[in-house]
């Protein structure tokens, strides 16, 4: 289990979102962010007041994954961020040393959903009935 956390444009997240659907990819937790690489910022003239902004709106996506869907998530991101200039943003992958689901106490690969290897059988088994595909 892998936690990717990734810093992108805000004017670049619906094309990181549709991405990561295309990928199967559903489960997310976004959030708001500032901050700033190598684009150190920018000098903003407004009203005759000059003012330095080094700290640039980004956007935060935090999603945890089973193994098998690591690359998958990583690709996505690429592809709907990318846009070869300074600031397209970064990537993180952490590992995760738990996952637990509050409403069914289930842990590990269970508890993040989505179909993976790692499950178990139980649930590959329930998610087979549904429809779910692998990856």
């Amino acid at each position: 289990m892998k936690l990717i956390i990734a810093y992108v444009k805000p004017e670049r997240f619906k094309e990181v979102k549709m991405e990561l659907y295309k990928a199967d990819i559903f489960r997310m937790s976004v959030s708001r962010a500032r901050g700033c690489g190598e684009q150190k910022g920018f000098i903003e003239v407004f009203r005759g007041v000059t003012k330095e902004v080094n700290l640039l709106p980004k956007i935060r996506i935090e999603i945890a994954v089973n193994d098998d869907f690591v690359e998958p998530t990583i690709d996505a991101i690429i592809a709907g961020a990318r846009t070869d200039d300074v600031g397209d943003g970064k990537i993180f992958v952490t590992p995760l040393q738990e996952c637990i689901r509050i409403r069914t106490g289930e842990k590990g690969p269970d508890a993040i959903g989505g179909w993976s290897e790692n499950l178990s059988k139980k649930k590959r088994d329930a998610l087979g009935k549904m429809g779910v595909r692998k990856a």
